[in-house]
């Protein structure tokens, strides 16, 4: 009798299916290239050595379409979903305000630039943190916590390439030497031969 009540058991629980992971990791979407167009965007700001105005614009637009567009199905009522559209609208029109005066010549003075794209990125991060908050969204209040924390983590990896590089160099050459010592030792057919 168990071994019934145990079939029906897992007859009543969904397995989960490719399917489902498929839906999940597309919702995810959005927010896994906004984090990498951020990101992208400081590494070409760094190679380039010159802002990208417009780019940073269109990153601060593009999620807060995606704030609209994920909460859009949540929210009920005409009235609810205009606020919506007018509090981001608002939020982010702020952001890009913030944005500009950063961008202005004699700010611009002030900061080398790539420093200027770290601070392009941390507003980002802040102005997208503050709208997951503003929304109750916790993938977008994640997605300003991943571009806060990628801010230190380019710093400091900016810094440190250096020794990056070197242990790189380190671990090629001890596997390189580890891979011809193994080579050069006789294995045991050989050496079984060599004493015949």
């Amino acid at each position: 009798m168990s071994e019934i009540d145990a079939r029906q058991g897992d007859a009543h629980e969904p397995p989960v299916t490719p399917s489902r992971t498929a839906h999940f990791l597309w919702q995810q979407l959005p927010y896994a290239v906004a984090l990498l167009l951020a990101i992208g965007g400081v590494a070409y700001t760094n190679i380039s050595h010159q802002p990208l105005v417009g780019y940073w614009e269109f990153l601060a637009l593009a999620i807060g379409v995606v704030c609209v567009v994920t909460k859009w199905p949540e929210i009920e009522g005409k009235e609810n979903q205009l606020r919506l559209i007018w509090t981001q609208a608002l939020h982010w029109i702020a952001v890009l305000i913030t944005m500009n005066i950063i961008l202005l010549s004699g700010v611009q003075q002030l900061l080398p630039t790539p420093a200027t794209g770290l601070v392009l990125l941390t507003l980002l991060a802040l102005g997208t943190f503050l709208a997951g908050v503003s929304l109750l969204s916790l993938q977008i209040s994640f997605l300003g916590l991943a571009m806060g924390a990628a801010v230190p983590a380019i710093s400091w990896l900016k810094q440190s390439i250096f020794f990056f590089l070197l242990g790189a160099v380190l671990l090629i050459g001890l596997a390189i030497s580890f891979w011809l010592r193994q080579d050069r030792r006789p294995t045991a057919g050989t050496k079984n031969q060599a004493e015949g």
